[in-house]
């Protein structure tokens, strides 16, 4: 069972990540800002980051962008309100392979992980390119 670590500032949100990953993952922890995040997916090593782009003290995007420099070798999924294509594309600089709209997150987070794990991309189709 693929080990998911999830970080988000909103503890509602956390919640409804962990209720809809718990049958098919093992969710090994959460963290509620960015070097939270850090600090957590380096002890934990997970499979797969579930995380936000906006988030106290620390960036989702600059999270990745450390974990990355530290060599970790998770699968980034990013789960979010934007829909910028800036954004968008800021996340898959850093190397992320999913990004999907928390307005989808029950139609498209499952799906993001598992492609992810297969190391393909998955976008929300509700994101305008």
């Amino acid at each position: 069972m693929p080990t998911v670590l999830v970080a988000d500032d909103h503890l509602g949100v956390r919640e409804r990540v962990l209720s809809l990953l718990s049958p098919d993952f093992e969710v090994v922890g959460t963290a509620g800002d960015g070097k939270e995040l850090i600090a957590e997916a380096l002890r934990l090593r997970p499979d797969v980051i579930v995380l936000d782009i906006t988030m106290p003290l620390c960036t989702g995007i600059e999270a990745v962008h450390e974990l990355r420099e530290a060599g970790l070798s998770a699968r980034f999924v990013f789960l979010t309100v934007h829909e910028q294509p800036e954004f968008l594309e800021a996340c898959f600089a850093e190397g992320a392979l999913g990004y999907v709209t928390k307005s989808h997150l029950q139609k498209d987070l499952i799906l993001a992980i598992c492609q992810a794990m297969c190391g393909n991309t998955f976008i929300s189709p509700s994101i305008p390119r």
